[in-house]
């Protein structure tokens, strides 16, 4: 009884409450406190706004989508605002709660849609917001949307050049001090790792959105000179940006993150309001300095975003199920791709995974690649379908054996969606699955696809030297590539062996070396891999080049067990 006493004075205070407030009505940047409650409170709202579309039109944010469900009953609490209101939150920020709207509009079922100053370049910018529709309960927001961010960043960016694809898909992780072997080599892709951590310092002032940023000029210059040097001479370059471990930089690590010797690089930050302007500010800064204005500096034009991302040994962030990482890394993902391409219009974005398609996941810091894959590309089409690209690294199944159209062998391999790995030996179920219409970009096309890290091994863990063994197995894999038209590029590690990896029986070089470390790494001699892969690519030479392979492989003709061959009518 005195729990009932309770409710019937605050119905009659609720009632009173009535005469003073109008229904629906707001002030300010808040709509107005309830009036009055008499039906039975819901337990959530009627409401669904489901979006469908969020972009920049002429200076504006339109948001369009529906709404269905039905209607809150209006004598409830939690019904009795008729109005439907926009909140736009920063990415790190989950709460609505504490945000005030940016727009209403009257609560009616059917199509919704909301139009907003973008405030481009601004201190109040909206071009890295997310944008959620809720109803008001008189106390608080109650959100009734998934977020979606803007899907077009790129019609803001003041560098539209287009992008240049090399004549070739032959690619080559490089030491500068070879980059003469290199262009002997006829390389038409080439990688740079970009550590975040290493980057910021004093030097160079950056100014953006209002804020300036800090970096060392000594590490920036140095950079200069290898992309540049690369790109003058017609390379396209990938650089992959990576965050290492810097007690200096904490900001860039997820909150409570740690060092650990499980990890080789961390998650970048987007989580926390620091983190969030670093890694949007660093991004857009890169993407500027590196957008082929100033041929000193040099063009990057692709972005790989982490390494090996499925697996957190390279994108730490601590133990997490697949769905939480997901939803983090989609977040990050998104700032960079939004700081890129609000940069630079045509440049790619992409996000590397390792070849354990449907293999050793254990569900808290590894993942499936194919799972991967399908959360994140579910999360950006709900939030905002954007150009994600993949890069993918289809090494043979062990590493330490350059062979890989035996890997069926292991059980490892199969020719089904589900293969526990995929890589050179069944490499179309990767551009086949991309090919499903969920996983199409905006344009309704397949995705840009690089496979941009990858070797054989000269120096079989079970066998020793290989070196032709190496030479075929390049060969082959790089045909299978190049006669798929969903492959962009194949970037070969590496041009010279690199002590580190030659100790774990991996050496990946074209030529072999006399070092201890992988510091300053110099070449000792060429290998037998040499010449394929400087003729692999070249219509006179590639098959006379290649013949010796296919007598290791056991085969007649490439044709024979490579569909649509690139070179098969200049075969004998």
């Amino acid at each position: 009884m005195k729990k009932y006493g309770m409710f019937k004075k605050a119905l009659a205070a609720a009632a009173a409450a009535a005469f003073f407030l109008t229904v629906g009505g707001s002030f300010g940047d808040q709509p107005l406190s309830p009036i009055s409650a008499y039906a039975e409170e819901p337990q959530a709202p009627s409401e669904r706004v489901t979006w469908s579309a969020c972009y920049i039109d002429n200076g504006n944010v339109v948001i369009e989508g529906s709404l269905s469900g039905g209607i809150t009953p209006a004598d409830t609490l939690m019904g009795q605002d008729p109005n439907l209101y926009l909140l736009a939150l920063d990415p790190y920020d989950d709460d609505v709660t504490d945000n005030r709207y940016t727009d209403s509009l009257p609560k009616a079922e059917g199509s919704v849609s909301f139009r907003i100053p973008l405030n481009y370049g601004t201190a109040d910018s909206r071009l890295y917001k997310k944008f959620i529709a809720c109803i008001w309960d008189g106390t608080k927001y109650i959100q009734v949307s998934e977020p979606i961010y803007i899907t077009n960043p790129e019609v803001t960016a003041p560098h539209q050049e287009p992008y240049e694809e090399p004549l070739t898909k032959k690619g080559l992780l490089i030491e500068l001090s070879q980059i003469a072997d290199g262009f002997e080599l006829g390389v038409g892709h080439v990688i740079i790792n970009i550590p975040y951590n290493a980057i910021l310092g004093n030097g160079i002032e950056y100014t953006y959105e209002g804020e300036t940023y800090h970096f060392n000029k000594e590490i920036i210059e140095d950079y200069d000179h290898t992309i540049s040097m690369f790109s003058n001479k017609g390379m396209l370059v990938n650089a992959i940006l990576l965050n290492g471990w810097s007690d200096t930089t904490p900001d860039l690590y997820y909150p409570g993150t740690a060092k650990t010797s499980a990890a080789n690089y961390y998650h970048f930050n987007s989580r926390t309001e620091a983190g969030y302007k670093d890694i949007k500010a660093i991004a857009s800064f890169l993407a500027d300095r590196y957008s082929g204005k100033n041929s000193d500096y040099g063009r990057v034009q692709n972005w790989i975003i982490g390494n090996e991302v499925n697996n957190q040994l390279w994108n730490y962030i601590g133990p997490m199920s697949l769905t939480d990482y997901v939803n983090e890394f989609e977040r990050t993902f998104r700032v960079f791709y939004t700081a890129i391409k609000s940069t630079c219009a045509n440049d790619r974005v992409f996000f590397s995974t390792d070849y354990n398609w449907m293999n050793e996941a254990n569900g808290s810091t590894k993942y499936n690649a194919k799972e991967f894959i399908d959360q994140f590309a579910a999360l950006t089409r709900q939030r905002g379908n954007i150009d994600w690209n993949l890069a993918y690294h289809p090494y043979s199944v062990p590493m330490t054996e350059p062979e890989f159209w035996d890997d069926f062998g292991t059980g490892l391999l199969s020719w089904e969606e589900t293969s526990p790995v995929v890589n050179f030996a069944n490499l179309s179920v990767l551009t086949d699955y991309m090919q499903r219409p969920e996983l199409l970009d905006r344009s309704g096309n397949v995705r840009h696809i690089i496979l941009s890290e990858e070797g054989f091994t000269s120096q079989s863990l079970t066998r020793g030297e290989c070196e032709e063994l190496q030479a075929a197995a390049f060969a082959y894999a790089y045909y299978i590539m190049d006669s798929n038209p969903y492959i962009d590029a194949f970037i070969l590690s590496r041009q010279i062996d690199a002590p580190s990896e030659v100790a774990t029986s991996c050496a990946f070089g074209l030529w072999s070396t006399d070092a201890t470390s992988d510091n300053n790494i110099t070449p000792a001699r060429r290998k037998y891999i040499w010449p394929v892969f400087k003729n692999i690519d070249k219509k006179n030479y590639t098959l006379d080049q290649t013949e010796f392979a296919k007598e290791i492989i056991g085969i007649e003709r490439w044709s024979d067990v490579i569909p649509n061959f690139k070179w098969a009518k200049f075969e004998k």
